[in-house]
């Protein structure tokens, strides 16, 4: 390959690796299970409780973060996919091989953020759009619904698959970074679990003004119709996580170009 040093080809190597690495499927799978079946789980759950709620409770209820509630879960799934998906070439030593094949790093680089984010984004919207369609079904009839011909709906369920492809360049970042599996995934849950838990002990005004920056508030704020009360719009939350994706992601690939394999 590295007589044709085009993306073209890169993308199609790194394709065949991606779709034929058991980890990646195992992944796909678990984050389906998640954020389809826990979404389901829960929305049954919420069903048979529903009159159980205040009058307030009811009223402000949000029949679509409910369904999307899954994508807590499976974020994680996500994280994994991106991590392995450089760390499994360190670890196994593969590294060499492909850079000897794609010298140029960054084309190599660019050639996985291609598979990766398609790949993603692809399998995450189906996932979020069904865990929607499911979770609504199983609302019909005893808690209120929504549907995908209101704009916020239908921002809130594209936006989440959007949430966990990002999430996903970040993980992927995070490998690049520290090219260990499980310290690189140990980092990423972290961010994305550990951070929110730590940031209970701060005092409430500290707390007001540095948990909506939270990675996972972003995401709370960008799956939910109206936005939680203290946190930033979703439009405004989708920008700032782009922003996190892309500085990680530039770290990660200069210190890939200055490296050793």
């Amino acid at each position: 390959m590295s007589g044709d040093l085009s993306l073209g080809p890169v993308v199609r190597s790194e394709w065949i690796k991606f779709r034929t690495v058991r980890s990646t499927l195992t992944g796909v799978f678990v984050m389906f299970v998640l954020t389809i079946g826990l979404g389901a789980l829960i929305a049954w759950a919420t069903r048979s409780h529903f009159h159980t709620l205040s009058g307030p409770e009811q009223l402000t209820f949000d029949p679509v973060s409910t369904s999307l509630i899954g994508v807590v879960f499976s974020q994680f799934a996500i994280g994994v996919i991106g991590t392995l998906l450089i760390t499994s070439e360190y670890a196994s030593g593969l590294i060499r091989t492909t850079l000897g094949a794609v010298p140029k790093r960054i084309l190599l680089v660019s050639g996985k953020l291609v598979v990766l984010i398609t790949s993603m984004f692809v399998v995450t919207e189906i996932a979020c759009f069904a865990a929607f369609f499911v979770g609504q079904r199983i609302f019909l009839g005893a808690v209120p619904t929504a549907s995908l011909t209101s704009n916020s709906v239908l921002r809130a369920v594209v936006f989440a698959g959007v949430y966990l492809t990002l999430l996903s360049v970040v993980s992927f970042s995070l490998g690049l970074i520290i090219r260990h599996s499980a310290a690189a995934i140990g980092i990423f849950v972290s961010i994305v679990l550990i951070l929110p838990l730590l940031s209970l002990a701060l005092p409430q005004s500290w707390r007001d003004h540095i948990v909506k920056f939270e990675p996972s508030e972003l995401g709370n704020a960008m799956t939910s119709v109206v936005t939680p009360s203290g946190d930033m719009s979703a439009l405004s939350s989708l920008v700032m996580l782009v922003i996190y994706a892309a500085v990680v992601l530039v770290i990660g690939t200069l210190l890939f170009q200055r490296r050793d394999a």
